[in-house]
């Protein structure tokens, strides 16, 4: 005999102070009340038949307490719920994997596979027997155990409750491992999957398994049917014009048949456009905007499937933050240069100061410094360099020759610096080549050598232009203020490595100030977590799709970001009906059929219930009293 509920020392203790306080209770005297009656013969008799019962009566108050004292018993040995040894060791042991993946976020059937998904392992729940024991996991790109290994129904109803569909896929492989790793060494192990069986690279799974003696079962969900999704989104400004933007996104249909869709994009949340198209059966089409205005910060695609019903509507919004509009500190020194100083005044987020050779250099601080023929000595706050022309004295390249009537025979066609330029039309009269080092970055260079080079000199970046543009015709072509801005820009690091939304189901870094040593994450639902960052990063995973907020504290933004879920593999609706992991097929479930469950407290409880009956039978009969 086993017991799973109280110690043995634990149930000895209660079951002595049951007895002794019940046992107590009958030692007590009834306390008779003295009433005066008028005297009359009659109460000769009736003392006399007092003697005669006087035994049985006694007789009756102790059947009275053993009957207590039994049914107190039972009670005790109830919550020490006793099971049978070798029932308990001779369990099965059964791991349930629920599919959390967006998919079983699906209407195809009622009220969603979720909610069918959570039918069936309540069915499994009420269908187990006394000796076994079942632990509840989700499952989405990672396993979660939402229970412990336990037979306790209510903890596994409280555990299936929590249950929620993620904006992820779903990693069979880590669930897989997961479940394997929970039921070594236990009896009769078993994997019970739960899911619409859309998952990634099933076959080659199956080599990296070992299921072994753990039987593996699969309960498929779902009925397929039409969907559209958005599975690409992206944005970003123009580099001259950083009130307008562009988007690139996708969107899909994964129906058998074609449908005709509706695309909105909702800049700040309010319309910026709205346009129909048809799609075809299983096609994805990009779309592209130019040119678009109306929005400051935030921006969101929503699409409708105007013809059929979608079955799924979590992939059929995306959103997207614009690059903010932050103002760049410029300090520019010349002896006067109206291309330069042009140029400057083409973006209205430049803040611009204007200095000639020779004046003391402002405090700043500086985003950028922009240097005309002259090579002062920089200070950290006056940021990273622009050299136009640089003396050798003081510049932070060497020259190697001068050159005459030369031009771009080369440059990096992937710098950002040379973007939407064409330098082989730039034509050059005079100037001179770089002397590169080590670690410098050639950008553009004629046939004898560098002459637009960038790099880092003591912890600060600078760009170098080995001619002066009015020596050329750079300063006539487009070519010239996109390069400023394109190096400004390069500097300032807005549009290089700026993410306009992150993908669900990966590990996040966001930046945060350095200076800040907590911050608290606002969730799309408005949940709350206070995370810790670590050198100017926090790194959480990330499962909701939507717009988030970074706060140093309650009311006080840090920034946001935006996420996604862009996973065709989860807005394919497809079931499957048979799962075969590598070699394995996984099999239907068996072995649980609703019945009594084999526990003993069942039966103790009620033997007590049946003893109070015979009690309140007895008393009412006038046999005990």
């Amino acid at each position: 005999m086993t017991f799973l509920g109280l110690s043995q020392t634990g149930l000895l203790a209660l079951a002595a102070s049951v007895v002794l306080a019940t046992t107590l209770l009958y030692i007590l005297k009834l306390r008779r009340r003295a009433v005066s009656v008028p005297f009359s013969p009659v109460w000769h008799r009736v003392l006399g038949d007092k003697d005669s019962t006087q035994l049985f009566s006694q007789l009756k108050r102790w059947l009275s307490l053993l009957l207590q004292l039994v049914l107190a018993l039972l009670l005790v040995f109830a919550v020490a719920d006793p099971r049978l040894t070798e029932q308990w060791l001779d369990g099965r042991n059964v791991v349930v994997l629920v599919d959390v993946s967006a998919s079983m976020k699906a209407s195809d059937v009622n009220p969603s596979r979720l909610g069918v998904a959570k039918q069936k392992v309540s069915s499994l729940i009420d269908s187990l027997s006394g000796r076994d024991r079942m632990l509840i996991a989700e499952l989405g790109v990672s396993p979660r155990p939402l229970s412990t290994m336990t037979d306790d129904v209510t903890v596994l109803a409280t555990a299936l409750k929590t249950l929620q569909a993620k904006d992820t896929g779903a990693d069979l492989a880590r669930g897989l491992f997961f479940a394997l790793d929970s039921l070594r060494g236990a009896s009769k192990p078993e994997i019970i999957l739960v899911s619409d069986g859309a998952f990634e690279d099933v076959q080659n799974l199956g080599q990296r398994l070992n299921f072994g003696e753990t039987k593996f079962s699969f309960i498929p969900l779902g009925d397929g049917g039409d969907n559209a999704a958005i599975t690409a989104f992206s944005v970003r400004r123009y580099p001259l014009d950083r009130s307008r933007y562009e988007v690139m996104l996708e969107v899909a249909n994964f129906s058998d048949a074609p449908r005709e869709v509706e695309l909105t994009l909702l800049g700040d949340g309010d319309v910026v456009d709205v346009s129909r198209f048809n799609l075809a059966a299983g096609e994805r089409l990009p779309r592209f905007y130019q040119d678009l205005a109306g929005a400051g910060r935030t921006l969101e695609a929503r699409i409708q499937m105007l013809s059929g019903s979608d079955k799924l509507t979590a992939d059929d919004r995306a959103y997207a933050l614009l690059p903010e509009r932050r103002r760049v500190h410029v300090l520019l020194v010349t002896p006067g240069n109206t291309y330069v100083e042009a140029t400057l005044l083409l973006d209205e987020y430049l803040d611009v100061e204007v200095i000639s050779p020779g004046t003391p250099l402002p405090k700043g601080p500086f985003d950028v410094t922009i240097l005309d023929q002259v090579a002062p000595e920089l200070r950290p706050e006056h940021g990273a360099a622009l050299y136009l022309n640089p003396p050798e004295a003081g510049g932070p390249l060497k020259y190697a020759k001068s050159l005459s009537d030369f031009g771009f025979d080369s440059w990096d066609r992937q710098s950002p610096i040379l973007r939407w330029i064409a330098p082989e039309n730039i034509q050059v009269s005079r100037g001179h080549s770089f002397e590169v080092v080590r670690g410098d970055r050639i950008v553009g260079a004629s046939e004898l050598g560098p002459i637009l080079v960038s790099g880092e000199r003591h912890g600060k970046r600078f760009v170098a232009l080995s001619f002066d543009p009015r020596d050329s015709d750079f300063v006539l072509r487009v070519g010239w203020p996109l390069f400023v801005l394109n190096t400004i820009n390069y500097f300032a690091e807005e549009d290089s490595r700026y993410l306009s939304s992150f993908r669900t189901g990966e590990l996040w870094h966001v930046p945060v100030p350095p200076s800040v040593d907590a911050v608290e994450l606002v969730y799309p639902d408005q949940q709350r977590l206070k995370l810790s960052p670590k050198d100017g990063v926090v790194s959480l995973f990330g499962e909701q799709a939507g717009f988030y907020a970074v706060e140093a504290r309650p009311g006080e933004a840090l920034g946001g970001f935006a996420a996604n879920l862009n996973n065709p593999f989860e807005s394919h609706l497809e079931v499957v009906r048979e799962l075969r992991v590598g070699s394995v097929l996984a099999a239907s479930v068996t072995g649980f059929a609703p019945g009594v469950r084999r526990e003993l407290w069942w039966y103790l409880l009620a033997a007590a219930v049946g003893l109070s009956c015979l009690e309140w039978f007895a008393y009412h009969r006038r046999m005990t009293v």
